[in-house]
């Protein structure tokens, strides 16, 4: 197919440059991936969705299938070949929904909608750039940075980079955006608590802008679908998950010029923050009472990564209670620390590789004990998960 020869052109071309690749970075062609035993429950497999890098239209979807131990590569362009540019460019989240599955394309400025099993297309929404999503009682709601992408200094408009951002309603019946409710600049990661819709606002784009970044969260009623409240948090909010408690655990991605990354709990019934842990966030997965944080900083200041880091915090203590997760040394194998996430059943946890962003990812499975299991290539820039079952908490 077009985009697996699109892959193995790149492929070639950056191992070319670069001159060499390690050894054991076997590179996968097949399509279908044996990787493991089968496995018989409730969670029957999961979809991992690929960014792509940002302008290259490579956002692609990936299967793993538990009770055949296979990993199929991009799915949707199989169950979808005549579907122009494929799934688009960069995709930033994903969720199902009843009987159907909801990938948002950030720069694509559309959310898809297929089949959950079948991967076959139903339709899109149109919403631009568009970041998270979340359902609620029949509806669906995405978080939308509203204007186009403009980075203060690298050719945004003042209007660009003051631009508020929206919650956008969707009635999953239908397909069709309802309500429209504004927030602040450039939201991302939102979640719902008690008939209240809770969404982290980073104004991403104002670095280097004298308005500076966001620091609140706003909170929107969904009865009346109005914004009622910006809580202040700290700068440049990314993720956003509750806890059983009703905690609201937000991280802050900092400034990358020294004021590093942190993570805060606000309970939504005291209206407070109650904790905050001087841990870096990168990315989240909320599992029982764990909330498992990755993360590999960027800073301006070193022109460089930090090294990653794999945490694990118990949201009924809001103490860390492992400071990395994998034990058997394989961390030091990955370069970016992007995705994570947690079978609800094995408890077997999952964290993607980025590399470079330009070559193929890589995904590794860990055991409970923090041992891994197997790793394989994925995707461009493997980044989103979401767990497939019919009697599971699927996002």
């Amino acid at each position: 197919m077009r985009k697996t020869l699109f892959y193995i052109i790149i492929i070639t071309a950056v191992l070319a440059l670069l001159g060499s690749c390690r050894e054991d970075e076997e590179i996968y062609l097949k399509e279908v991936v044996p990787v493991t035993q089968p496995e018989y429950t409730s969670v029957e497999g999961f979809y991992l969705l690929n960014e792509g890098k940002k302008d290259w239209d490579l956002a692609s979807l990936d299967y793993y299938n538990y009770s055949t131990g296979e990993y199929e590569r991009d799915v949707y362009t199989d169950a979808n070949p005549t579907v122009v540019m494929e799934l688009g460019d960069v995709g930033n989240d994903i969720g199902i929904y009843g009987s159907k599955m909801y990938m948002v394309i950030n720069l694509s400025n559309k959310v898809e909608v297929v089949d959950k099993r079948s991967v076959k297309r139903i339709g899109q929404i149109n919403i631009p750039n568009c970041r998270y999503i979340k359902f609620y009682k029949g509806y669906a709601y995405v978080s939308s940075y509203v204007g186009p992408v403009a980075l203060a200094g690298e050719g945004g408009s003042d209007d660009d980079v003051y631009q508020l951002g929206a919650v956008f309603k969707v009635d999953t019946t239908t397909l069709e955006v309802v309500d429209k409710c504004v927030v602040g600049r450039q939201p991302d990661e939102l979640d719902i608590v008690d008939g209240k819709i809770y969404v982290a606002n980073s104004g991403g784009y104002s670095q280097g802008a004298k308005i500076g970044y966001e620091n609140t969260v706003s909170v929107i009623d969904i009865e009346t679908f109005k914004e009622i409240e910006r809580i202040p948090i700290a700068n440049n909010l990314l993720s956003c998950k509750c806890d059983k408690r009703g905690i609201l655990w937000v991280s802050s991605r900092g400034d990358y010029h020294g004021n590093q990354s942190m993570l805060y709990a606000y309970d939504t019934q005291k209206r407070r923050i109650v904790k905050t842990l001087d841990v870096r966030v990168g990315n989240t997965w909320m599992d029982g009472d764990s909330l498992y944080v990755i993360s590999n900083e960027w800073s301006e200041l070193s022109s460089g990564y930090s090294s990653g880091t794999y945490k694990i915090i118990n949201t009924k203590t809001m103490e860390v209670v492992n400071e990395n997760f994998i034990t058997d040394g394989s961390d030091a194998r990955i370069n970016k620390p992007y995705g994570v996430a947690v079978n609800p059943i094995t408890k077997d946890i999952y964290v993607t590789d980025g590399l470079n962003y330009i070559q193929l990812g890589f995904l590794y499975c860990y055991g409970q004990d923090g041992k891994m299991k197997w790793r394989l290539r994925a995707g461009n820039i493997p980044a989103h998960f979401v767990f497939l079952g019919d009697n599971i908490n699927e996002h």
